[in-house]
C-alpha cells in the first residue's frame, strides 16, 4: 500500500507537506500542491481518514439530509449545487434520503453524528418551515427550508415573494388587467407568499382583482393533494366573462391550464396568457407553445447552502439567518 512517506520521497517534499495538500490545508504553494496532487493520483494514494479523524476531529464527509429530492426530477439540480461545491472542496458527500418518514429522519441523524460528520445540509423538496424533535448539535445549513423554532438558523430558500411579484408584472406589462390565479396548495409558505406578492402587485398598478378567479389548483392535505387544475381553468374559461392571462402556481398546473384553453378552442397566448412557475424543464420546454415561467434556483440554492456551511465549519460566525435568492423569470412564448 502507497504511504505518505512514498508521496513525499517521489516529489521531494516533507511528510507534513503532503499531509497539508491531502487535506486541504492552507501555506503550500500552488506548484507544489500541484505537483503533489499528481503524485497522488499516479501513485493511487489514499489518504488514512481514521488517522485523520483522530488527529483533526474532522471526517472530512459532509451529511446531506433529503425528503425526496434525491428522487425528484424537478429538485434535484439542489444536489448536484451541493456536490459540485463540496467536490471543489475536496470534501466528501454522503446522502441519506429520509422518504418524509420522521423514524427514518431521527435514525439518519444520530448515524452522522456517530460517524462525526463535519456538519449537515437538511433539504427539503418544497419551500416549508421545518421542526425538530432532537437534532444532534452539529452545525447545519437548511435547504429550501426554514426551522420553525429556530428563526435565526443558518437557511438558502428561494424568494417566492419576488418570484410572485415579477410574474404578475409580466402579466400586467403585457397589458392584461384581467388577471387570474390558480394556486398551489395554499397551506404552504411558497403559495402564501406568491399570493400576497399577486395582492401586492396588482395594487401598484390599481388593478382590482377578481376574488372568484383566485383558485387552488390542488384539493387535499399536504402531501395528499390531487391536482384538479384542469377542471378549475375549464370552469373559469368557459365562461364569457374570463380573464385573459392566467397566473399558475407551478408548470404542472399551467400545462393543465394549457390543456383546458386548448379544449375550450382557446389560443395560447393570442387569446390567453399563461404564467408558471419553477421552469421545470420536462414540462416549460416541451409543451406548446412553450411555457414563460419563473425559475425556481434550485441548483444555486445548493451551491449557496454548501458554501455557507463550508464557511461556518472554517470558523465563520456571521453565517446565520435566512438568504433568499431570486426568481428570475424566463420569457418563452406563452405569455
Amino acid at each position: 500500500m502507497v504511504s505518505i512517506r512514498d508521496v513525499a520521497a517521489h516529489v521531494g517534499v516533507s511528510d507534513k507537506t503532503v499531509s497539508r495538500v491531502a487535506n486541504n490545508e492552507p501555506n503550500v504553494s500552488a506548484r507544489t500542491k500541484a505537483r503533489v496532487e499528481a503524485a497522488i493520483a499516479t501513485l493511487g494514494y489514499v489518504p488514512n481518514m481514521g488517522a485523520r479523524l483522530v488527529r483533526t476531529n474532522r471526517s472530512g464527509v459532509i451529511g446531506l439530509i433529503t425528503d425526496v429530492v434525491s428522487t425528484t426530477p424537478n429538485s434535484v439540480d439542489i444536489i448536484r449545487g451541493v456536490q459540485d461545491r463540496v467536490s471543489a472542496a475536496k470534501q466528501s458527500l454522503l446522502i441519506a434520503n429520509t422518504a418524509g418518514a420522521s423514524e427514518i429522519e431521527q435514525r439518519i441523524w444520530r448515524t452522522f453524528q456517530e460517524h462525526r460528520i463535519d456538519g449537515v445540509l437538511f433539504a427539503t423538496m418544497y419551500h416549508r418551515r421545518v421542526s425538530f424533535v432532537s437534532r444532534p448539535t452539529m452545525p447545519t445549513v437548511l435547504v429550501n427550508c426554514t426551522a420553525a423554532d429556530e428563526p435565526d438558523m443558518p437557511a438558502v430558500v428561494p424568494d417566492d415573494y419576488e418570484g410572485g411579484y415579477v410574474a404578475t408584472l409580466r402579466a400586467l406589462d403585457q397589458g392584461h388587467d384581467r388577471i387570474g390565479f390558480i394556486t398551489l396548495n395554499p397551506k404552504i409558505i411558497a403559495a402564501e407568499l406568491r399570493g400576497k406578492a399577486f395582492v401586492d402587485a396588482m395594487a401598484s398598478r390599481g388593478v382590482a382583482i377578481r376574488p372568484e378567479w383566485v383558485r387552488a389548483g390542488y384539493l387535499g392535505a399536504i402531501g395528499e393533494e390531487r391536482l384538479c387544475a384542469y377542471d378549475v381553468a375549464r370552469d373559469m374559461l368557459r365562461a364569457t366573462d374570463r380573464p385573459t392571462a392566467l397566473l399558475t402556481g407551478n408548470d404542472q398546473i399551467a400545462m393543465q391550464c394549457l390543456f383546458a384553453a386548448q379544449s375550450l378552442g382557446l389560443r395560447v397566448p393570442q387569446d390567453l396568457a399563461i404564467i408558471g412557475f419553477d421552469d421545470f424543464q420536462m414540462i416549460s420546454a416541451q409543451v406548446i407553445p412553450p411555457l414563460t415561467t419563473v425559475a425556481l434556483p434550485y441548483y444555486k440554492i445548493g451551491e449557496r447552502a454548501a458554501d455557507r456551511l463550508l464557511a461556518i465549519l472554517a470558523g465563520d460566525a456571521s453565517e446565520a439567518g435566512v438568504e433568499r435568492l431570486p426568481c428570475p423569470i424566463v420569457v418563452r412564448a406563452s405569455g
